[in-house]
Parts: structure tokens; sequence; C-alpha cells
């Protein structure tokens, strides 16, 4: 590539990032001042990995020329064909350097591991990627421990000390830390490992995992009990009916999408060097199964660009696959990694993971509905042709550099396969870097044809899906009024268009569960290591739905599950409907109305502080005088007291129910403005006074109450300096960062709105 090519490609660049890739980049990527300021552009980033990563090529040929190297690597990341995960993004060239995104480590059945696990963990979540852990080492509740002839606490006690270790470390962090906690189904303390989550407000830091064996989905199937055993000794120490274990990990997963399951057997079916140990665990979103000490670092193609005159461009995926092996076993070389046994056994099994995003694009451009017998078709052949394309690229590689270090203990070696890399293949939630690919992220369907934007002066604007938009201009249906009304909904489905355009555009709560799993399945079969996916619900759905497709992934021989009922959290946005934002005390606001099935959702704030600050007005009402106490907390109002000046009778009871009901709308997110007008203006027998400060009722008291301390209109002076709002970090529908749409993606949560993600 030419300097003049490189200019016209950071140009190009330049103009393909979509509003919210840029803004992105400049939030969490790219160089910054010490007061925020930007400073390298998108381009300068790219060209700072590319230099970075490229330097491994000296390790093998020290007189190579490498600026072949580095221009490929820039090309393929500037014309957002292929991407890094996030912490190569930021990391290379950089002081930090760490640039994996997934690890595991170890936590054995003793002080001293438990708690170095924590310290670990706390070092790699500083350093910017996610830990995963499996539990199932430590001994059950209340089991004999000799040293202090005391009882054991139990794995889930421990987690939580995992949890508020990470709650501490991730607080300044750019990426937020996450973790995967997985136990063994016949752990003695399943059940309570199954319950740990339900209620929300605890482990917020882990995704869980129920790790499920061969016999016990035998036992399911037949109706049987099986084994539980301590891990101490490996005895059998009861039985429980697998049937019933099955249904709790349905229900509670049904309920608020927690735990997971994943298969242990066949995670370890394919680990490609079972003489060095057993896989436990994976990374925080399932896609990734690690030894001990592993980490691997992942990538994923951008299939949307992968589409030439209405059929795949085999060629451009050929080329792209190739530079992206290369660059990721490049990773590997220029990594620093957190601990000295993580480098180690990293560079002895040489672990990749590439993967793709703009699936559900690609499928798009082709005309292809995401839910059909020819999407799964051209999910095998695309997959399929990227592993092919890996593994040769891999084979190349060992040619020039030599094969892993653990290649003779490896089933390639029983192949008689020499490649480079243990592992090749990995389909990841690619959160943000598929807001700066301005693609679909991973295999997901399309979340949503159609947002609404608020910009700075709170004007709504509709954006859509760029294949959607450009479709229905060529067609000649595009107006303003029905983007919004895509928007409210995220979907055609509802909507007076065209049948075959809603046979493609299709969202992911269009996709039956069925077609989800059967997606990720197809996926599965070409991938080396596993696939992170969400299976989407309806919120109507039931307990049974869900078990028919754990059920299906079990059949179909996918390696895990995550499913999300829609709305069965209390953090999820009202996804796609009407978002607005107003400023408020210079903190940012969202006001939500409908979730993506037309249901209302109702955000709850935080638990009351034990210390409030507020003050009391008196109203002198037909019945005497009403003293209204406000309180509010950081977050805004809280609470409303109203009490007459005498105890007792219908006032008194009326008055203090009131303020009970506004209390409680407070601890929902409703605005002031909204109870003062449907306060305002009631009338009662015994009216005081005269003129537009007329006391009319009780409730018309508290109404004017309300407005006079938030300068409402029909306060005192009837200042009206428009609606006062929640600050969007604790309306919990919605995204902490912005108020945006949170979209769930294989146990991950993204915004893309603003790039915030729960786990990348």
């Amino acid at each position: 590539m030419t300097v003049a090519e490189l200019r016209a490609l950071s140009a190009d660049l330049e103009n393909n990032l979509s509003p919210s890739a840029k803004k992105v980049l400049i939030k969490r990527y790219l160089k910054r001042t010490e007061s925020g300021e930007p400073l390298e552009a998108p381009a300068d980033m790219f060209a700072r990995v590319a230099e970075n990563i490229a330097q491994a090529d000296r390790l093998y040929h020290p007189e190579a020329d490498i600026d072949a190297t580095i221009m490929d690597f820039f090309a393929v990341m500037a014309a957002l064909e292929f991407l890094p995960n996030t912490p190569t993004l930021m990391n290379a060239g950089r002081e930090l350097q760490q640039l994996s995104a997934c690890f595991v480590l170890p936590v054995e059945d003793s002080m001293d591991s438990i708690f170095g696990a924590i310290k670990n963990a706390a070092l790699v979540h500083q350093s910017g990627g996610g830990t995963g852990f499996s539990f199932s080492r430590l001994r059950p509740k209340n089991d004999l421990v000799k040293s202090t002839m005391g009882v054991a606490s139990g794995p889930v006690s421990f987690m939580r000390v995992f949890d508020m270790a990470t709650e501490t470390i991730k607080q300044g962090g750019t990426r937020r830390g996450a973790n995967m906690g997985i136990l063994r189904v016949d752990h003695p303390d399943i059940v309570e490992f199954i319950r740990a989550k339900e209620d929300e407000h605890i482990l917020n830091n882990f995704n869980i995992s129920v790790g499920v064996t061969e016999e016990f989905m035998a036992a399911v199937l037949t109706g049987q009990d099986y084994a539980l055993r301590n891990p101490r000794d490996h005895r059998e120490v009861g039985r429980k009916s697998a049937p019933e274990i099955f249904d709790l990990i349905v229900n509670l997963a049904w309920k608020n999408g927690e735990p997971g399951i994943v298969f242990l057997d066949r995670l370890n079916r394919d680990n490609p060097t079972p003489r060095l140990g057993e896989i436990e665990s994976t990374n925080p979103c399932g896609e990734q199964p690690l030894l001990p000490y592993e980490s691997c670092n992942l990538g994923s193609i951008n299939l949307a660009l992968m589409v030439k005159d209405g059929a795949v461009d085999w060629e451009r995926l050929r080329r792209v696959t190739r530079t992206a092996v290369h660059f990721l076993d490049n990773v590997i070389d220029m990594n620093r990694y957190p601990l000295p046994e993580i480098g180690e056994t990293t560079k002895s099994n040489r672990k990749i993971g590439l993967g793709v995003m703009g699936w559900a694009d690609m499928l798009v451009e082709l005309g292809i509905g995401y839910g059909s017998e020819e999407a799964i078709r051209l999910a095998h052949e695309v997959m399929g042709f990227i592993h092919e394309g890996a593994i040769k690229a891999s084979e190349d590689l060992a040619l020039d550099r030599g094969v892993f270090p653990n290649w003779d203990l490896s089933t390639w070696a029983a192949k008689g396969k020499r490649v480079r890399n243990a592992t090749l293949t990995t389909i990841a939630p690619t959160g943000t870097i598929s807001i700066i690919a301005n693609s679909s992220s991973g295999i997901e369907p399309i979340f949503a044809l159609a947002y609404i934007r608020n910009v700075m002066d709170n004007t709504e604007l509709p954006e859509a899906h760029p294949a959607f938009e450009h479709v229905i201009k060529a067609r000649g249906l595009y107006s303003e009024d029905l983007m919004k009304s895509v928007a409210a909904v995220g979907s055609l489905h509802e909507l007076d268009v065209p049948e075959d355009l809603k046979e493609v555009f299709v969202t992911a709560h269009d996709v039956s569960p069925e077609w989800h799993i059967r997606m990720q399945a197809a996926f599965q079969d070409h991938v080396d290591n596993a696939v992170s996916k969400t299976v989407n619900f309806p919120n109507q759905a039931k307990p049974e739905d869900v078990e028919r497709v754990y059920l299906l992934a079990y059949e179909l021989g996918v390696k895990g599950v995550t499913i999300y009922r829609d709305g069965s959290r209390h953090e999820q946005v009202l996804n796609i409907g009407e978002v607005n934002r107003k400023g408020a005390d210079g903190h940012e606001a969202v006001q939500m109305e409908l979730g993506p099935q037309g249901t209302p959702v109702m955000p709850v704030r935080p638990s009351r502080s034990p210390v409030l600050r507020g003050e009391t007005r008196e109203k002198v009402t037909g019945c005497g005088s009403l003293y209204v106490t406000l309180n509010e907390d950081d977050f805004g109002p809280r609470e409303v007291f109203a009490n007459m000046g005498k105890a007792g009778g219908c006032a008194s009871a009326s008055t203090e129910a009131i303020g009970r009901l506004i209390s409680l709308a407070f601890r929902y997110g409703v605005p002031p403005d909204k109870i003062v007008k449907q306060l305002r203006g009631i009338r009662c027998h015994v009216p005081l006074g005269f003129g537009p400060n007329q006391i009319l009722s009780c409730p018309d008291a508290i109404g004017k109450a309300l407005a006079d301390k938030y300068h409402l209109a029909g306060g005192n002076g009837d200042k009206a300096v428009g609606q006062l709002e929640m600050p969007i970090a604790y309306a919990q529908g919605a995204c902490p960062d912005c108020g945006g749409a949170i979209e769930h993606e294989g146990g991950c949560m993204v915004c893309r709105a603003c790039g915030y993600s729960k786990c990348s």
C-alpha cells in the first residue's frame, strides 16, 4: 500500500465512522489529555496499534522490513474489515500494553488459593481483562475444615468476596471488570448457587453458569436422580432429582436471565490439550473455555463488508482471515501479561479466537431472513470457510515460526496437523467494537431497525439501520413518520409495510427462540472454542419455553446457553421506545415510555439512604394547616410526608396516603412535574383563598408545595422552568451512562448510543 493509498484510507475512515463510533472512540479508546481532550484521531489509533503489533515479526526475523505488515494490519482495521478485542485497541503501543480480553484463574480449596485468586483477579481487571472462575473445587457449606476444626462457608459466600473486590477495582477503569462464576451441577451447594442471583442486587459483577455434565443431562431426560459429590474427596454425599434441579435452573433463568448453562463435557471433548488439564471455566461471556492461568486474545471479521454484487466476497474474506490470524498470533508476543503464570501458559498454547460481527447485516445485504433454512446453510458455509482459512494461515505460520510449544501434547499432533495456535476460532459478543464498525453484533440478529437519538437541544432524530434506510429510500417508502413508528417498536412486524421487507428485516424479537439456538449451533459446528449468543424471549414467554430451548441446545451440540426474557430485569432499558433527556442541575436525565413489546418497564431507584435532607412547607387549607415535608437524596426527590396540624380524622389519613403514594412514585422515577399536574386543581368543599394561589384542597396544597420547591408551573409566581427528571444513572431501565438502549447479547449488556458495556 502506497502512502497516497494510506492517506485515502484514513480519509475514508473519518467518513465511514458513525456518530456513535466517534463518540465511543473518544470516550474509551483514543489517547486523551488529563482534561479529556483526544490526542489522536481514529486513524492515529489504528496506526499505533498496527505499528505495535507488527513489531512481533522481528522476533522471528530480526532484519525483516515490517512496513508491509504494518500496512496490512492498518488497512484491515481502518477499512473496518477486522477489529481486535478492546484491550488491544486501547493498550497496544501504550504504557499498559495488556492486550487480552479473556482470562481464567484457578480457585483451589484453600484460603491461600482463594485470596490469591482475588488478588490476581484485581490485577487482571486493573489491566482491562475479564476473568472466569470455577468454584467447583471449594468444599461445600458447613463441611469440616480440619485445620481450624471449623466449618466451611461454601462457594457462594466466597463469590461475594470476589464480587466486592471487583466492584472496588473497577471504579476508576476505562473498562469495567467482569467475572464468570461456574459451579458443577453435582456440587452439594448447587441449589444455593442456582439461586445466588435471584436477588438482582447480589453478585452484579458476575455472570453465573451451571456446569452441566452428560451424566446430569441423561438423568434429566430419563427422570432419574443423580449424585452430589464433595469435591474434597469426590465421595457421594447425597442425591438430587435431576428434573427438579433442571426446572430450578430454567425457572431462575426465566425470571432474570441467570444462571446460564455450560456443557462441561463438551468443552473438554474439544479441549486441544487434554493432557495438560481439564477445562473447568470460561471467560465472562462464555465463549472462551480456558485452562487455569490461560488467556486468549480475540478479534472479529466484519461480515457486513464481505458482500459484493449480491454475493459473498470469498476472496476478500480469505484475505482478511489470513491477515487476522497473523495479527492475533503477533498479539501473543507483544502482550504484557498481568501475571507471569498467565504469560507462560498462554505462550505455551498460543490460543487465538477469530470470530465475526455483522452476520445479520450480511444476511440483509443478501436478502436472506435470519430465521430461515437458507440462513442456516450460509452460516455453515461462511464459518466453515473462515475456520478452514484460519487453519491454513496457522499452518503457514507454523512453517515459518514453529508449532505452539505444547503441540506434541495436543490433539493436533494426533491428527498430524502442524499449527501455530491450539485454538483458532471463537464467536464473541462484539459489544463496542461492532459500534466502531457500525455493524450488528456478533451473530446476533439486528436488535432494532431504528432508534430515536437525542441531540443537544433535545430534538429527537430517528436513526435507522443503514441497509434498512437505503432500501426504503430506494423503494420510495421513506418518511420521518415511518422512521418514528419503527423506532417506537424497533421492528416492522406490526407495521403496514411490504411483506418481503418484514421477511428480510427481522429483529431479535422477531426471531423465535428455536431459530436463535439453531443459528448458534450452525456456527458452533465450525468453531474451536464456543459461541456467545443470547436467545431472546418475549416478556410473555413461559418457563416451559425456556426449557424447550435448553433441551434443543443440548440436542444440537452447543457448548453453552444464555437466555434473556424481555423486561425480566429492572436494569433493562425500554429498549427501543421513546427516550427523552433533559438537564437537571447539571445531570442528564431520562424519561422512559414503552418497552420493545409495548409493555411498560418500571425502573426502581436504589435503597433509601439512612440520612436525607429536606424541608417542611406549611400550606393553610380549609381543614387547617397542612405540613408538607419534602426529602431528597443525591439523586433527586425521594419522599413526601403530608400531615395535618391536628391528629386523626379522614383528612389526616388521606394526606398520609397521598404522601406514601408520591414517595413510591419517586422511587420508580416519576418526575415531580407529573405529580404536580395530577394533584393541582383538585377541589374539595372548603377551598381557601383567592387568585392563582388559592388552596383548593389538601391534594392541591401538596401539589403546590412540590411546585414551589422545584420551581414548576403552578407554584408561587408560576415560574415554569421545564420538567425535572431523574438522573440517568439511577433510572435503572436505561444505560447508566447516557440513558440509551441496552442490548443483551451473549451474557453482555451494551449501549450502542455511547458504548457502555457491562463486560467489555
